[in-house]
């Protein structure tokens, strides 16, 4: 069934089913909270190496262009196993493949403090042995979004999917802004080594509070009562739980196993609302690695900050990010009940990218260097208040594919992340600066267009019938 609209219910069972006296519980909540921190502990185990490569660079002997192809090692192993990690999400159910992974990379990240002393090393090299781990890292933490919008498609209805990826994945805020300075005290006062080991055992322990506490469905876990799978199901009024919705057919008692083995690609690859969601993304990414990459720097060469408030200042754009991803996610469930899913997820999709180039093409062109950052900051936060239309876009054309789908989306992202710390330096010593962020600026405008030619609510493009008659004969 596609949640286009949240109209009030028909089916002559659900009609006749006694009202609930009870009011739901508030356990999809919980588990949203998990996932905030798992997202917070990505992005701590992400960003680390970047503050710790200040003592790690003289210490191991490594250049800047030798530091950066380790950085280059983690995305490509992120970007290459996104649609594995999400079609495992939905053939294993997220409790289980975010508990792996979560271990897998938490390890890993705990082992790049003694990379350099592994055998390996004799082998490979020092940089080498690095760029091996990093590249591990980034296969485990390849699982963490898409199984994030697999866990929050099994226990949110769609009028909260929006919200709840959005506070989902507003933890890269956090985690960003978080990660330069304490790793930066945990290294001057223990040593770059202890920032990674600390770092390991912080995500070791949240794997095995998710596995303890989470399941991959509501009906399964303990503390959810009959109201509120009801109303994760959407058989029950969010604001008046005693209300049953109108649904084309009863809701299901037994939860969606989520198991399919066959992947529909045929159908995937031959809808054209999955081309454009991912070219926007695309363009989102690019936009988005500018900040993670280069907004520190350019605060200090070309704004003229000092290091110490430098790295203060730089960590604007990802407190506007942690603030504005969860809004963008609730107005885009708000206007999605209100108006239809394709008007509520395009709009907010739209709406908030276009903003982000022009606060991008004002900032990057104004004199005074605080209301710069103020603008970039700003940029940066409607760029994520898109977030959860995009994440929710995943869900809403297929439900049961949902970690496939997103894992292709973030795939573009991270294709679009891997292009823009190489140009956005090589743009600005050549162009400079303005004319750098002026490239992400009218990638942000290019994504916000593509927003008009998506429609979630549609689902995916079937196969004819003849098409299927053909392929059971071949």
């Amino acid at each position: 069934m596609r949640y286009d609209q949240y109209p009030k219910l028909t089916t002559e069972s659900t009609m006749n089913a006694p009202p609930l006296t009870e009011a739901p519980t508030r356990t999809r909540w919980n588990i949203l909270g998990l996932l905030l921190l798992i997202s917070i502990v990505t992005y701590i185990d992400r960003v680390n190496i970047s503050v710790t490569a200040r003592h790690m660079m003289p210490a191991l002997g490594l250049t800047d262009l030798q530091m950066g192809q380790i950085f280059s090692a983690f995305v490509f192993g992120y970007a290459i196993f996104q649609i594995p990690g999400g079609w495992l999400g939905d053939r294993w159910g997220a409790r289980r493949v975010l508990t792996c992974a979560v271990l897998w990379w938490s390890i890993f990240t705990a082992l790049t403090a003694v990379a350099p002393a592994l055998s390996i090393a004799n082998l490979i090299g020092i940089m080498g042995s690095l760029m091996l781990v990093r590249f591990l890292i980034g296969v485990g933490e390849a699982a963490a979004l898409p199984n994030f919008n697999r866990a929050v498609a099994n226990w949110h209805p769609p009028h909260e999917r929006g919200r709840g990826i959005g506070i989902t994945i507003g933890g890269i805020g956090i985690g960003s802004a978080l990660t330069p300075p304490v790793t930066a005290w945990i290294m001057v006062n223990y040593g770059w080594q202890t920032a990674f080991y600390a770092a390991g055992a912080l995500g070791i322990a949240i794997a095995l509070l998710w596995y303890w506490y989470a399941t991959d469905y509501p009906r399964h876990h303990r503390h959810v009562n009959e109201a509120e799978a009801m109303l994760i199901e959407g058989a029950i009024d969010s604001q008046d739980h005693s209300s049953p919705l109108i649904r084309s057919s009863p809701p299901s008692t037994q939860p969606d196993t989520g198991k399919t083995l066959r992947v529909p690609w045929s159908s995937i690859l031959r809808t054209p609302t999955v081309w454009w969601l991912i070219f926007s993304y695309t363009c989102l990414g690019y936009v988005a690695y500018v900040y993670m990459s280069w907004f520190y720097l350019y605060l200090v060469n070309v704004r003229g900050f000092d290091v110490l408030r430098g790295a203060f200042f730089a960590s604007a754009p990802f407190l506007a990010m942690a603030v504005f991803c969860p809004l963008g996610g609730w107005v885009t469930d708000t206007v999605s009940q209100a108006r239809g899913l394709n008007i509520g997820r395009t709009r907010v999709g739209a709406t908030g990218m276009i903003l982000a180039s022009l606060s991008i093409v004002i900032g990057a062109n104004i004199a005074s260097p605080f209301l710069a950052i103020a603008m970039l900051s700003l940029g940066a936060g409607w760029l994520y208040f898109t977030v959860g239309a995009f994440w929710a876009a995943a869900t809403d054309l297929s439900k049961t594919h949902a970690g496939t789908l997103s894992g292709m989306m973030n795939t573009g992202a991270n294709l679009g992340g891997t292009i823009s710390p190489t140009l956005t330096p090589w743009l600005a010593e050549q162009f400079g600066w303005t004319v750098a962020l002026g490239t992400a600026a009218l990638l942000a405008l290019v994504g916000g267009i593509l927003w008009f030619l998506i429609r979630p609510a549609d689902g995916l493009r079937h196969q004819t019938r003849e098409q299927d008659e053909i392929r059971q004969h071949t």
